[in-house]
């Protein structure tokens, strides 16, 4: 068994919260973007986060030091956007390796530090790897519905590479988020199962998917149980539910996944729903006791904060989530 699985039998993980909630404190300009990789690149760059980890590395390590003090477990990559599919708007596909390596090696040092400071609480890397800015499931030209602008194995090209440099730079799981098109998902797993076959390497996964609306449905129409069976033939460390909606909204959908699901679940919220500003309201106690519901019922294996959230606000959920034993799996229940 996987450390990270021994753990996670014995109490809840906290995973870090929003890292461009974080980076949009800097106030960054486009040369931040540029410093010392891309000065020439004739594309402008400002707000392509992930690049940061090439440019002002020290940010990055900044972000996920802070989380760490503030209790989080599991730091997550920057790499959200790391694929050459979501570079391809910027023109650095040549760039996508370098993202993910440089972003893995990042955390992982900031967490191996923490850890040898705190070897009671070891803390972890999960490379983020985003949905993409594509979907392989529904068209995007309403005159054409049969049109797909990606197919599946181009998906699972770009993943792959992902996933490769992620593991060389020192990952210690894979997070496959905010799954709004579980075609997508299956092309990244599928893609996964590949490199660590082809490495013969074990890495826990970790997958979660993000309900865009009170209609309890992923943006291709999926119910929350549709989405768990539709990639449970992977041996996930956890399924769970992130993004769109704050703590209150997605609890009955962790209802559902608690009911199902033979693996952990994990939650990572967003600090409430945006306001007509786009930004997110919701403090750090308010959102807490949201997600103290999720503890009270035992629903949760991970917990952590996704868009708005900041290391204020893991920490108050850390804090928490202290008192609190993990759901039950399958696999205690039979123990």
């Amino acid at each position: 068994m996987n450390r990270i699985e021994e753990i996670l039998r014995e109490r809840i993980l906290v995973l870090d919260g929003a890292m461009g909630t974080m980076i949009q404190r800097h106030k960054l300009e486009e040369e931040d973007f540029r410093k010392n990789w891309f000065e020439d690149h004739p594309s402008p760059l400002k707000g392509n986060n992930d690049l940061l980890s090439l440019t002002r590395p020290e940010i990055i390590k900044e972000i996920h030091a802070l989380y760490f003090e503030a209790g989080a477990d599991i730091a997550e990559t920057n790499t959200f956007s790391g694929t050459t599919i979501a570079q391809a708007d910027y023109g650095l596909e040549s760039a996508v390796y370098d993202i993910n390596y440089q972003s893995a090696k990042i955390a992982k040092e900031v967490a191996d530090e923490f850890t040898k400071r705190e070897p009671h609480k070891p803390r972890f890397v999960a490379g983020s790897m985003g949905p993409t800015n594509r979907t392989a499931s529904i068209s995007p030209d309403v005159n054409d519905p049969g049109f797909r602008a990606i197919s599946f194995d181009e998906l699972v090209t770009a993943y792959k590479e992902q996933a490769g440099a992620l593991i060389d730079g020192g990952v210690d799981l894979l997070l496959v988020e905010t799954v709004f098109d579980t075609l997508n998902a299956k092309a990244a797993l599928f893609a996964i199962d590949e490199v660590l076959n082809e490495r013969n390497v074990d890495i826990p996964i970790m997958v979660s998917g993000t309900i865009t609306d009170q209609s309890g449905r992923t943006l291709t129409g999926q119910t929350t149980e549709a989405f768990l069976i539709s990639v449970s033939h992977m041996n996930l460390l956890t399924i769970g539910l992130n993004c769109a909606l704050g703590a209150s909204m997605m609890r009955p959908y962790l209802q559902v996944l608690d009911k199902k699901a033979p693996f952990g679940v994990s939650a990572h919220p967003n600090a409430g729903l945006p306001n007509e500003f786009g930004e997110y309201d919701e403090t750090p106690e308010l959102m807490a006791a949201q997600i103290k519901e999720f503890l009270d019922e035992g629903l949760v294996n991970i917990i952590g904060g996704c868009c708005g959230t900041t290391p204020e606000h893991i920490k108050a959920i850390a804090d928490l989530a202290a008192k609190y034993s993990p759901r039950k799996q399958e696999a205690d229940v039979e123990d």
